[in-house]
């Protein structure tokens, strides 16, 4: 059992973490590739944990990318059929004081709110998505815009996250992380679920971790 330090927020990203989208996310990327001529199975590997406006910059350096990232985000915020909770997501958040917690997602806003909405997340007030920020994960620029509208230093945020680049992200931060999945060297420690995480104080924020 870890008991993690006190905190006095906690930021989560949303895919992978809060949410199981991937069926979703690798439908929408796959009907959008083949109509732009790519092969699906060469895109899906380098489409998570960062912006979609990223990705197909480097994925089709020869389309418009902020045009084509309005195509895609029209298809994915359609596309929520299969979009649920991951394991214990639902009771961490409600066991939690409001105003204590939001979202930090490279997932533009109409997206990500597709999402929410089809699993019952209320959405943050001070949710941060892919358009808020000029350079998305890994840079630490989401996760210290999210702490600035929260009000609290980076040292007083905690993250939730499932990526690589996530996790470099908060690191880069100045914010301790915890890795959904497997163990990161930059990370406090991991759980392969919110299950192993409870709330044992709230004011300030006090978690233990199984």
């Amino acid at each position: 059992m870890l008991q993690v330090p006190s905190k006095t927020v906690i930021l989560f990203d949303l895919d992978g973490t809060l949410i199981d989208s991937l069926p979703a996310v690798e439908r929408a990327w796959s009907f959008w590739a083949t109509q732009v001529g790519l092969n699906p199975d060469e895109v899906l590997p380098h489409i998570h944990g960062r912006r979609s406006l990223d990705s197909i910059r480097v994925l089709a350096p020869h389309l418009n990318a902020e045009e084509q990232d309005l195509v895609l985000r029209k298809i994915e915020s359609s596309q929520t059929e299969g979009v649920r909770l991951l394991p214990g997501s639902a009771e961490l958040l409600a066991s939690l004081p409001e105003g204590t917690w939001t979202i930090v997602t490279s997932g533009t806003s109409d997206v990500a709110q597709a999402r929410l909405r089809a699993v019952g997340i209320p959405i943050p007030k001070h949710a941060v998505y892919g358009e808020n920020v000029s350079q998305g994960k890994p840079s630490p620029e989401p996760f210290l815009l999210a702490a600035q509208k929260m009000g609290v230093s980076p040292d007083q945020a905690l993250v939730f996250e499932d990526t690589d680049a996530g996790v470099r992200a908060g690191h880069a931060a100045g914010m301790q992380v915890i890795r959904v999945g497997a163990p990161h060297p930059l990370a406090l420690t991991n759980v392969q679920d919110l299950r192993q995480v409870a709330v044992v104080g709230t004011n300030p924020l006090q978690l233990s971790v199984s």
